[in-house]
């Protein structure tokens, strides 16, 4: 059914066409459809709207139509079930991250926006969670009960709240006008928590926070809400991250109050990565959620002070929410897109991916501040260190969006002593990329390598580096 996908998308603009017309003249349709009565004329249309969108667009039966929006490309086809995509997944080829062999969904949906407008290729309308009542269901009978276009959930952009009693010791951070420093790491395969607060204590004084990772790369460790809640009650400033993969929206909703009454303030939605790159490949995966729309609900909590289903809570949750970006994967025009949704859901702070091209992430930056999207939220840039040239070169390899030019590997792998060398790396790049306007702050990652991480912030000059913006 793949060549199916692509033929709609290659066909956009011209299946665009008939869906408006087919949209206009479908209300004629609505007095037989109050005369036939709701549960016949379900029978009638369903079996018939089934055959034809399996047939034209490889269609899933979500019973939520966003054809009209997504490029002709049906994005349940994701195999995350993204409905505000790309992931950061996405191969160099523009390959899907779960299954390689398949063009990128998200892809096909840019391409299929361009062709019925070039203009469409530089966003993408903010859909809503899929409805899992709706499965199976017809949506022609929206259309033809006068719905042309299917429902989107972009709100409005309020002006930006003043907090000033209130900030968080991560939050005021970002407000100071310093850059700001965070760091991340993996929580322990244990029931004791001391291995955590040793490896966290090299960064005290250092940092203005520290990530706890969620199941990063589909394995299994101490959760991240306990683990941040750990460090809280430690005096540590955590960021707990939160992702999709692994629990539907009534879990992640009850996360996030958890969260909040144990003293976790900032929060980091991603979608996830899939778990077939994890240890346990067998389990299965949830994304109820994607990070767009986890960011929607955690807002309406925080803001509007109740859940998705709109029931109030006593007490909301002041959470300060915060998204990731991955600079350096396609489609380069989506990635921007993505990232404005991301601000517009509720983002107000971002970290990337590792970066070890400079120039690239300038032009990237360059890109963001054209769109106002530094003013709107903290970009903190991803930095870090391995231990070889070898395990730099698996990295390029195995995870999407980690690029770093053949001179800087070469240069490493001639050096005596290559962890050396990639520390010096690493302190060349953050260096260079805290001076690019637009940045907020530094991101660092590398994996059980905090020694050398604290060494990094020292020996830059992080720990107290005025922001030069």
């Amino acid at each position: 059914m793949y060549a199916v996908r692509l033929w709609s998308v290659r066909h956009a603009r011209g299946l665009r066409r008939v869906y408006r017309w087919g949209a206009g003249v479908a209300p004629l349709l609505a007095p037989l459809l109050r005369w036939l009565g709701p549960r016949r004329g379900e029978a009638l249309l369903y079996p018939l709207e089934r055959t034809l969108k399996r047939l034209f667009f490889d269609c899933r039966e979500c019973g939520q139509c966003v054809l009209s929006l997504t490029g002709m490309a049906c994005p349940m086809n994701c195999p995350k079930q993204m409905r505000n995509g790309p992931c950061g997944g996405v191969r160099v080829d523009g390959g899907c991250e779960v299954r390689p062999e398949m063009r990128c969904v998200w892809v096909e949906v840019m391409d299929g926006r361009r062709r019925i407008e070039p203009a469409l290729a530089e966003s993408c309308p903010t859909l809503p969670p899929v409805d899992g009542q709706r499965h199976g269901r017809s949506t022609w009978i929206q259309v033809i009960h006068g719905q042309r276009e299917p429902v989107v959930s972009a709100p409005p952009r309020p002006p930006r709240r003043v907090r000033s009693t209130t900030l968080g010791p991560f939050e005021a951070a970002c407000r100071s006008g310093r850059t700001v420093v965070t760091v991340e790491l993996a929580p322990p395969d244990s029931a004791d928590p001391a291995e955590l607060l040793e490896r966290a204590a090299g960064f005290r004084g250092l940092v203005d926070a520290i990530n706890i990772t969620d199941g990063a790369g589909g394995n299994c460790h101490m959760s991240s809400v306990a683990a941040a809640a750990v460090l809280a009650a430690h005096g540590y400033v955590p960021v707990y991250q939160t992702v999709c993969r692994d629990r539907n929206r009534i879990a992640i909703q009850g996360d996030l109050l958890g969260a909040a009454a144990l003293g976790v303030r900032n929060v980091l939605c991603l979608t996830g990565d899939d778990v077939s790159r994890g240890d346990q490949p067998e389990a299965r995966p949830v994304f109820d959620l994607d990070a767009v729309t986890l960011l929607g609900i955690a807002r309406g909590m925080c803001e509007q002070g109740q859940f998705a289903s709109g029931r109030r809570l006593t007490t909301a949750p002041d959470l300060f929410l915060g998204a990731t970006v991955n600079p350096f994967v396609p489609p380069g025009e989506q990635r921007l897109a993505n990232l404005e949704q991301k601000v517009a859901a509720g983002a107000r702070f971002i970290q990337t991916q590792f970066c070890f091209d400079v120039p690239a992430f300038a032009e990237f930056m360059a890109a963001v501040r054209r769109r106002g999207l530094h003013e709107q939220a903290f970009i903190l840039a991803g930095a870090g260190t391995l231990g070889s040239a070898r395990a730099l070169r698996w990295m390029v390899a195995n995870v999407p969006g980690v690029q770093v030019p053949e001179g800087l590997l070469r240069r490493i792998e001639a050096a005596a002593d290559e962890p050396a060398e990639l520390k010096r790396v690493c302190i060349e790049t953050v260096r260079e990329l805290a001076v690019i306007d637009g940045v907020a702050g530094i991101h660092l990652m590398g994996h059980r390598n905090e020694s050398v991480l604290a060494e990094i912030i020292v020996e830059s000059g992080l720990a107290a580096r005025p922001r030069q913006n």
